[in-house]
């Protein structure tokens, strides 16, 4: 029991999750535990998190053998991103994941999504605008709150005399992270610039050969840091940086942007214009956005941004109330206890849809 809630925790095997073949090996040890622990217990709701290449076998237990009400949580669109990144490629498989998808979305009593730009897709996918639910991302505003630009991990990392461009987070194959070593090497002749990537992933290793093969000194790769830590982290930042490849960010919105906005640092955000990022960003107040893999573009942000000092502190102070107003653990909780209760309530047979 943790906090006066029940935890099963499913055992899987590491692997190189660089390789589709074998992260469907940990897909397939995760469906087989969290199954099981899906056969016993008697739930009012149950909610499951996409993709259904993660989840389809505990969800047909839950949804369809026994029942329960559901509801299915959107984080990315699948298989639009997994095509997109290229990591689909195969036509079964893209078919395989895209049937998985269908019965998961139409099986559950509600889809829940994180933004509005996911509605198209959802029904283009055969979803009714009676059946999604927009409820937000919600960050930790408690924990992640404003903190002095001087702190220990700044002071501690040689951060506390530089202009930082902070990325901190998953470092993988969706963010196109390249062309941000492409702009610093733009703006390598500007020695107060620095821009510091904070965490791990697949595409570290490759990341840090190709800044070493440019010689960029004004990059900074520090490893991930424990969740305490993460206040001091994301204040060692002038500015926060968000990244997707183009195409990316219209079926997906990176979580870490809402620690951003938390921690009251304005976004630079390198995101296609009609992505859920950009209109987060825009509805915010709180950054700006640039086109993405544009490495010209993404400098000229970072020299403008270096050179309005009031204009970095109003974006941040807009970010940090837009958070709490919208994405505190409190405003999400309301929302999802609305939901959940709609849901109970609510026949299947009145959500029937031929997906």
């Amino acid at each position: 029991m943790e906090n006066g809630v029940r935890v099963f925790r499913i055992w899987v095997p590491s692997v190189d999750r660089t390789r589709l073949s074998r992260r469907a090996l940990q897909f397939a040890f995760f469906q087989a535990g969290a199954a099981l622990c899906g056969l016993s217990g008697s739930y009012d709701v149950a909610l499951f998190s996409n993709p259904a290449l993660d989840v389809w076998l505990p969800f047909a237990i839950r949804a369809v053998l026994r029942r329960t009400p559901t509801v299915f949580t959107v984080h990315d669109v699948y298989p639009d991103v997994g095509i997109a990144l290229g990591v689909f490629k195969n036509r079964t498989v893209i078919s395989a994941v895209g049937a998985l998808e269908r019965y998961c979305l139409g099986h559950s009593r509600s889809v829940r999504i994180l933004s509005e730009s996911f509605s198209p897709s959802m029904r283009a996918l055969g979803v009714p605008n009676s059946k999604l639910a927009l409820i937000y991302d919600y960050v930790d505003t408690d924990l992640i709150h404003p903190l002095p630009r001087q702190n220990r991990f700044a002071i501690e990392n040689g951060l506390a005399d530089r202009f930082v461009i902070l990325y901190a987070g998953n470092i993988g194959l969706s963010q196109g992270l390249e062309n941000v070593l492409l702009a610093a090497e733009q703006l390598s002749r500007n020695p107060d610039i620095l821009f510091v990537f904070v965490g791990d992933g697949t595409g570290r290793a490759g990341l840090i050969a190709e800044a070493q093969k440019r010689k960029l000194g004004n990059v900074l790769f520090l490893p991930f840091q424990p969740r305490s830590r993460l206040p001091e982290v994301l204040a060692s930042g002038d500015v926060g940086l968000a990244v997707l490849k183009r195409g990316i960010g219209i079926q997906s919105l990176p979580s870490k942007i809402f620690s951003i906005l938390a921690s009251g640092r304005p976004v630079l955000a390198s995101v296609d214009e009609r992505s859920a990022t950009a209109d987060l960003v825009r509805r915010s107040e709180a950054g700006i956005c640039v086109p993405p893999e544009n490495p010209e573009s993404l400098a000229r942000a970072v020299l403008d941004l270096r050179s309005t000092p009031e204009r970095l502190r109003k974006l941040g102070e807009n970010g940090r109330g837009y958070a709490i107003r919208n994405h505190s653990p409190e405003s999400a909780a309301a929302r999802f206890e609305e939901l959940f209760r709609t849901v109970a309530a609510r026949p299947a047979a009145a959500l029937r849809n031929g997906i």
